[in-house]
C-alpha cells in the first residue's frame, strides 16, 4: 500500500505543543519516520517538543530550502512507494503556504499521492480572523517588493488595490524591518485607511490590534524583531457612503 504525504503545521513560536495541534495530530507525527524539512536542526528541535521520547536518529530528514535542487524532489518522495508516509514540516505555521513544500505537494499530485492536510495555527489566517477587515476577498502579498526611494509608492499602489476591490491586503516584513515598514505605512497611507499590526501570534505577547492611519499616527508599538502580520483596508467613497446611510 502507498504511503501518504501530511502537511503538518507547526507552532508560532514557543507556545504549547498541545495548545497548537489536536491530540490526533500529535499522535500520528509521532508515527512518523521520514520528513521533509527546511531546517534539520528546528525540525529536530520540533519533533522533541511533541514528544521528548522520540528517538531522533532512526528518522530521515530531507531538506527542502532555497538551495534545494529541483532535480531532487522525487527522491524525497521514494519512501511513499515503499508504504511509508511522509510528513512535511514548515519552520513556523502551515506548509504550503509561504513555503517551499508548494513544490513537493504539485509533484505528489502529479504521482497520484494522497495529500493529508493537518490543522495546526497559521498566521495569516488567525490574523486575518483577528483583524475586522474583509474575510471573504483578501490577497496575501508575502513580502511587499519595497525598493528603495520606491516604498511610499508600493504602500500607496496596494491600498489602490484595497480601496478598488474592497478588498484586504495582507503582507509581511523580516522581522528587524517591522518597526521601519509600520512608519512607512503611516505616512504614506489616507488617514481613513484601517491597518492592522498582529504580531507574536499565539504567544503570550501576542499584540493585535486594528486601528485606522489617524489613529495609530503618534502611538505606534514597539515589533521590532517581532514575527509580524500587517494587514490593510482602504475605504473608498462607495464604503463611506454606505456608513452615512
Amino acid at each position: 500500500m502507498q504511503g501518504k504525504l501530511y502537511m503538518i503545521p507547526n507552532t508560532l513560536g514557543e507556545s504549547p505543543i498541545e495548545f497548537n495541534l489536536p491530540a490526533d495530530n500529535i499522535a500520528l507525527i509521532k508515527s512518523l519516520k521520514y520528513f521533509i524539512v527546511e531546517n534539520e536542526r528546528t525540525a529536530r528541535r520540533f519533533l522533541k517538543r511533541v514528544d521528548k521520547d522520540i528517538v531522533i536518529d532512526d528518522l530521515t530528514f530531507f531538506i527542502l530550502d532555497k538551495y534545494t535542487r529541483r532535480d531532487d524532489l522525487p527522491r524525497y518522495l521514494n519512501p511513499i512507494k515503499l508504504g511509508n508516509s511522509i510528513g512535511i514540516l514548515s519552520e513556523a505555521g502551515c506548509p504550503g503556504v509561504a513555503d517551499p513544500g508548494a513544490d513537493v505537494v504539485r509533484l505528489a499530485h502529479e504521482k497520484g499521492i494522497r495529500i493529508m492536510p493537518l490543522i495546526g495555527p497559521s498566521s495569516i489566517l488567525l490574523s486575518l480572523m483577528a483583524s475586522g477587515m474583509n474575510g471573504q476577498s483578501f490577497t496575501f502579498h508575502g513580502y511587499l517588493p519595497l525598493k528603495k526611494g520606491e516604498t511610499a509608492k508600493t504602500i500607496k499602489h496596494v491600498e489602490e488595490i484595497s480601496i478598488n476591490k474592497n478588498q484586504t491586503q495582507i503582507f509581511i516584513e523580516a522581522p528587524f524591518r517591522n518597526g521601519r515598514l509600520l512608519e512607512d505605512l503611516v505616512n504614506s497611507c489616507k488617514p481613513s485607511t484601517r491597518l492592522c499590526v498582529a504580531c507574536d501570534i499565539t504567544l503570550d505577547t501576542e499584540f493585535i490590534r486594528t486601528k485606522t492611519i489617524a489613529q495609530w499616527k503618534g502611538k505606534l508599538p514597539n515589533i521590532h524583531k517581532r514575527p509580524t502580520i500587517f494587514l490593510l483596508q482602504g475605504e473608498g467613497e462607495r464604503q463611506r457612503f454606505k456608513k452615512k446611510r
